[in-house]
């Protein structure tokens, strides 16, 4: 099996667990969120749609399954970890202006940015639903307690570190030091979750849960700083990119220019970002001073260390050969991260 394909059965049980998340639910709201999930169009009209998942949430089932054999304990916390991920996802297309979320058009372009904060609202709370399923499996109630406690804290390390990356628009300097706790909190929370929820679904103790959690945090950074690649040089590498570079985010790449351009460059860029727009020919010359220092090496580098370090803990755990692969294929994920324009 190849490790594009590793990752299929739990792409599959996942659907299946969110769509018994709305099984019970009719009306507007949820014809909205299931329109972004891609189930049905604007008109509620079913669609046909191959199955999708985040690598956030794929994570809980695959570390269970690397741990006791069997996956399908920690389809609740997966669940959980998807519907959370998607109301970041409408929340942050309000937040930038992005007119499209994958290949539709966003819940804010058509129904307007009121309905959108109203349905990302509606995604968090499926989420806290969605974990209470753990009692079903037979979970004991202190440990599906627990694991509600572990999603309201990671999303609200999540809305942390989304307040601290919207408040480095509006400033020039940002270390390194200050992006890594924005991304371990804005991305690394979600993801931390979900590996020490695969973990405690699992039957694990807490100290092998934080073991875990730190894994899974350094595979959202890498998955934040790959994103933040993509942001700046496109899918096609062109500087074609989405809103979030046009925005002014202060992320990896441009932060290690700065560090390491000399001082005309930075004067350059400095002049570029005290625009109240910024165009498109400073991002072509802000991405050429990034390019002499090397930044787009550099951050790309710093990802796949994350990730190998976080796949190589992970693996060291794991029951066989098969769940290494599918471990390995997570990684990849974490590391395909495309822009979103």
């Amino acid at each position: 099996m190849t490790e594009s394909h590793a990752l299929t059965p739990y792409r599959e049980a996942l659907e299946q667990e969110l769509r018994e998340c709305f099984s019970e639910r009719q009306g507007f709201l949820y014809n909205v969120l299931r329109y972004h999930m891609g189930w049905v169009d604007q008109q509620g009209q079913p669609e046909t749609a191959s199955p999708r998942a985040s690598f956030h949430s794929l994570l809980a089932p695959v570390i269970c399954e690397a741990v006791t054999g069997d996956y399908e304990q920690a389809m609740p916390v997966a669940a959980a970890i998807e519907l959370l991920y998607n109301f970041s996802l409408v929340h942050g297309d309000v937040q930038a202006g992005r007119l499209e979320a994958g290949a539709r058009p966003s819940i804010w372009w058509v129904w307007g940015p009121a309905q959108a904060i109203n349905a990302g609202d509606g995604f968090h709370a499926l989420a806290r639903v969605a974990v209470m399923r753990l009692a079903d499996t037979g979970l004991a109630p202190e440990r599906v307690l627990r694991a509600s406690e572990m999603l309201d804290r990671s999303c609200l390390a999540m809305c942390e570190g989304q307040y601290a990356d919207l408040g480095f628009q509006d400033r020039m300097l940002v270390t390194t030091g200050e992006y890594d706790d924005m991304i371990a909190r804005k991305s690394g929370a979600l993801t931390g979750c979900s590996a020490s929820g695969g973990a405690l679904a699992a039957g694990l103790d807490e100290a092998e849960q934080e073991v875990f959690r730190d894994a899974g945090v350094k595979l959202g950074k890498a998955w934040q700083i790959m994103q933040d690649v993509a942001d700046f040089w496109g899918r096609e590498g062109n500087a074609v990119t989405s809103s979030n570079v046009l925005n002014k985010k202060k992320s990896l790449p441009l932060i290690h220019a700065l560090e390491n351009c000399s001082t005309s460059a930075k004067r350059e860029i400095g002049t570029a970002y005290m625009k109240r727009v910024l165009e498109s020919s400073d991002l072509a010359r802000v991405v050429d001073i990034m390019d002499e220092t090397g930044a787009r090496a550099y951050s790309e580098e710093r990802a796949r260390q994350l990730a190998t370090e976080a796949i190589e803990t992970l693996e060291t755990r794991a029951r066989d050969p098969q769940c290494a692969t599918r471990l390995r294929a997570l990684g990849e994920m974490a590391l395909e991260a495309e822009a979103r324009d």
